[in-house]
This record gives C-alpha cells, structure tokens and sequence, in this order.
C-alpha cells in the first residue's frame, strides 16, 4: 500500500481531527497520502487515480459521497463511522490504528456492490442506493413506467424508487420494499404512497432498463441518493439502468456480518 486517500464529512470537527490524525499514522508507515472533504467530489475524483484505499471518515451519507468517487478509478473505500446509524460503514473510530495496521498488512476482503446509472437529457448519474423521482409538491402525480420496452400500468403516487441492494435498507425499505443481500445485483422498482398502480415493489433482473417519466400537471424531482436533486418537468424522460461500474468496500469482518449488522443497526436498535 503506497497511497491513501481520506474523505471526511465537512461539518463534523471529530472527521477533520481524525483524518489529520490518520494522516500522521499513515505517515509514519511511510504511506502517502491525501484529504479532501467528501462533499467536494470533483476535486477528490482529481485526487484519486494511483491510489489503493479510501478512508471514508463520517456515517453513511460520507459513504454516498465516497462511493460516487471512488467507483470510477476502481478503489476499494474502508469507512469509519462517525455518524449515527453506520449501517455501510465498517469500523468505528475507537482502536481504529490497531485496526488500519491490519488492513495495511493485507488482512480483510473486498465487498463488491452494485450501482445505478441515472440518465435524463444527456446527463448521467451514479447511484450506490437510489434513484428516486418524487413529486415536487402535496400532491399525487402520475408516472409511466417502462420496463425493458413493456408499458407497465400507469402509476399514480408520490414518485417511485428505483434502488440497489445496498439501497434496499434505505429509503426502499421505509417504503416497504424488501431487503436484498448487498451483493445481490438485483434492482428494486418500488411506488412511493401509491394510489393507483401496482404497490408493491417489482424486484428485476440486473440487466433491466427502467425508462420513466412523471406526465401531466405538477413538478417533479430526480434525486440521486438522497443527495442530489434534478428539477423535472412534465414528460422528461429518465432511463435508468445497472451501471458497469461497482463500489468495492474493505471489509474485516466475514461477510455473514451483514445479518448481525441488520439485526443490531434496523431491527433492535440497541
């Protein structure tokens, strides 16, 4: 391990202290390494080519941001949960040198998870959890969906989710949708509030491509991961299909973790 990149949530001062902290540590094992703020994510994607890990310094909406970043230069992301849920990340920041000197000599495993590709007028999109298209005020609007060229029912709803596997504990899941392992390559097509349509949600085969859009009257919204948001108007066209590119997270625990974590994080909550 030669470099190491550090993404930190901005507005929490513990990520900034911690990631200096981590820069001296990574130092002093003769690795180089860079910080940049996650929110920033052209500058950090400057930053990225010829590294070998990302340390994601935050909760999971910092993951969103490194996800975003990292899946185009193929670098595994390492996250420290400084947040309140951590449900992507691995490690919390208490014994977190012990931990990283593992990792540095080459102990853990690279988690691989599907990604969304958001189209609309000649911009793209990268999505680790979910492309939503939700109505921009109180009230319904009706959606049409196509699913691999086949009209479905229209929809009238407050919007749809279109997710992942690693978005099926979200936002998805708050809606109903049922939760996927987070390797599995499904994609979730799940209605918001529906009114008329079909309510629950259609799990769909990786290579599907949803095209969609809201029609008459209203204003909608396309919002990538809950972060960033589209203005729409009516009949604006969306596709929205798996991407060829993945987030790879380094992981150190077995991967049967994800059950312990979805009790202990979603369920019980203790």
């Amino acid at each position: 391990m030669k470099q190491v990149g550090i993404l930190y949530h901005p507005r929490i001062s513990p990520a900034r202290d911690l990631a200096r902290k981590l820069e001296d540590f990574l130092s002093a094992q003769s690795i180089s390494s860079w910080q940049c703020s996650a929110w920033d994510e052209d500058k950090a994607k400057s930053l990225i080519p010829g590294s070998d890990l990302v340390l994601s310094i935050g909760g999971d909406g910092t993951i969103l941001h490194s996800a975003r970043i990292s899946a185009l230069s193929e670098v595994p992301i390492l996250g420290i949960n400084l947040g309140g849920l951590g449900f992507i990340t691995e490690l919390d920041p208490q014994n977190i040198e012990a931990n990283l000197s593992r990792v540095i000599a080459g102990e853990g495993w690279i988690e691989k998870r599907a990604m969304l590709r958001a189209e609309t007028e000649g911009n793209s999109f990268l999505a680790l959890n979910d492309v939503v298209l939700r109505t921009g005020t109180v009230r319904l609007v009706n959606i049409e969906i196509k699913i691999d060229g086949e009209a479905l029912p229209n929809y009238r709803a407050d919007g749809i989710i279109i997710a992942t596997a690693t978005g099926s504990t979200g936002y998805a899941m708050a809606a109903g949708g049922p939760i996927l392992h987070p390797q599995s390559r499904e994609i979730i097509l799940q209605p918001i509030s529906c009114h008329i349509g079909f309510q629950r949600a259609l799990v769909l085969l990786p290579q599907s491509t949803i095209e969609c859009q809201m029609t008459g009257r209203g204003t909608a919204t396309l919002n990538i991961d809950g972060q960033i948001d589209i203005p729409l108007r009516s009949e604006q066209p969306i596709k929205v299909t798996l991407s060829n590119n993945i987030a790879r997270f380094l992981r150190i625990h077995p991967p049967g973790h994800f059950y312990n974590l979805l009790w202990k994080k979603l369920i019980n909550q203790k």
